[in-house]
């Protein structure tokens, strides 16, 4: 693992335009902080390691883009920073657009010492407990699983947790339109023995 990745310099590179200057500003920021930083790609994200540990991650997408810090649920100088959009460990900073959608440099700064520090004690990411208590089973779900006999297989075989996250992803669709695309993608997915969430699994 190195300081400075081909890897990430390739991310950037193939970055929108207007997200370029923004990530390599916080790549700057992360290691003028953390000097010990090692850059890698996690989850297809520019990944900074601390001492063998998930330190933080920088994102881009078509229109916007973020910092995250692993261990965003312990940090209290995240508190103190103001965004619209939903804070989790992806998008620690909500959406971004340009440098001025950044806090301080020195609240920045702030927020990397905090979670070294963090890292240092030996903090680690929060999981939920897995859920024992089944979800329903919608009627328009079943009768997709009885047309695809290997999904309802492997769904009906599979653990509790398996099939709520398939269920709470489908239900909470807003519109009918994007709950058919989550059914049809989920009936893809419980195929193949796919968890919900497999992209983001470790290998």
């Amino acid at each position: 693992m190195e300081k400075y990745s081909v890897k990430v310099d390739e991310y950037l590179e193939k970055s929108p335009g207007f997200a370029q200057p923004i990530l390599q500003y916080l790549r700057e920021i992360i290691h003028e902080t953390c000097p010990d930083a090692e850059e890698a790609i996690k989850w297809k994200f520019p990944t900074f390691m601390y001492k063998g540990k998930i330190l933080c991650s920088i994102t881009a997408f078509k229109q916007y883009c973020s910092l995250g810090f692993w261990l965003h649920q312990e940090m209290k100088t995240l508190q103190e920073i103001e965004t619209t959009a939903e804070k989790n460990s992806l998008f620690s900073l909500g959406k971004i657009t340009c440098i001025e959608d950044l806090p301080s440099r020195a609240q920045l700064k702030i927020a990397i010492q905090e979670a070294m520090e963090l890292t240092d004690m030996g903090f680690t990411m929060k999981k939920a407990p897995p859920s024992k208590v089944e979800m329903e089973v919608p009627d328009y779900f079943q009768s997709a699983l009885n047309a695809r006999p290997k999904a309802k297989e492997i769904f009906e075989k599979a653990s509790p947790s398996f099939r709520k996250e398939y269920i709470a992803w489908v239900t909470e669709a807003k519109t009918e339109t994007t709950r058919n695309k989550r059914l049809f993608q989920s009936l893809e997915w419980i195929a193949e023995g796919k968890g919900r969430n497999w992209k983001y699994q470790k290998k």
